[in-house]
């Protein structure tokens, strides 16, 4: 990874460098906190602790920083090192929050509204007509038994004529995934459940843990948010 940003850019953007690769992976659909996702390490030392990352319609990944970048850092060639513990811990919740969106829809025809991704907990909007506690204690019960049952995850590319033509793969309606080189990217819980997804996951379900539902918030008329935990 080379940085190509100026320092005039630097300036502008207050605390971004910007690259042509990234090992990064966004999780499409979600809005991941801002906290440290990875470093840019340079020659073996800790420079920048990295937030986030995004690309422009040039195909520029812009690393968000948690500080001013250094000015030794321009032109130079470094690597990026991931927080893996980070990144297990919004794996395993990107892959809970499959399995609950995938039964919400199925046996209650709620479609996502929003969704926030975190380490400690994540929340989950529906747009879910009579929700209620029992409700609440259903999905536990029936998200807990997927994930007991563990089911092997893989993922794998389709044409996006293919997608087009699966609507079974979209759980919502507002925000549409990445189609890159006319393939879009498809997460499959083997035995339970296919859909479009960017981000990253688990191995298995059973690596995911027990859910819990410790609140929840009314958004609306039809609009409930859940807050959901892992143990």
């Amino acid at each position: 990874m080379t940085i190509v940003s100026n320092l005039r850019q630097w300036s502008l953007l207050l605390r971004i460098i910007a690259s042509h690769l990234t090992r990064l992976v966004s999780t499409q659909g979600a809005v991941v906190n801002p906290q440290i996702m990875a470093f840019f390490v340079l020659h073996d030392q800790l420079e920048v602790e990295i937030e986030s990352a995004y690309s422009d319609e040039n195909q520029i990944i812009w690393h968000v920083c948690k500080s001013i970048p250094s000015e030794n850092l321009l032109h130079q060639t470094g690597t990026l090192k991931i927080n893996k513990e980070r990144r297990i811990q919004l794996a395993k919740y990107h892959t809970v929050l499959h399995v609950l969106n995938t039964i919400t829809l199925r046996d209650y025809k709620a479609w996502i509204t929003g969704v926030q991704i975190g380490e400690e907990y994540s929340r989950i909007d529906f747009n879910f007509e009579n929700f209620s506690a029992e409700i609440s204690a259903e999905l536990e019960a029936k998200v807990n038994e997927v994930l007991n049952a563990n089911h092997k995850i893989k993922s794998y590319y389709i044409s996006e004529e293919e997608f087009v033509n699966r609507k079974d793969l979209l759980r919502t309606l507002d925000v549409k995934p990445p189609v890159i080189d006319n393939k879009v990217r498809v997460v499959e819980i083997e035995g339970f459940d296919a859909q479009a997804c960017g981000g990253t996951h688990v191995d298995s379900t059973l690596d995911v843990g027990r859910f819990s539902i410790f609140r929840t918030d009314n958004k609306g008329k039809k609009n409930k948010r859940l807050y959901v935990k892992l143990q």
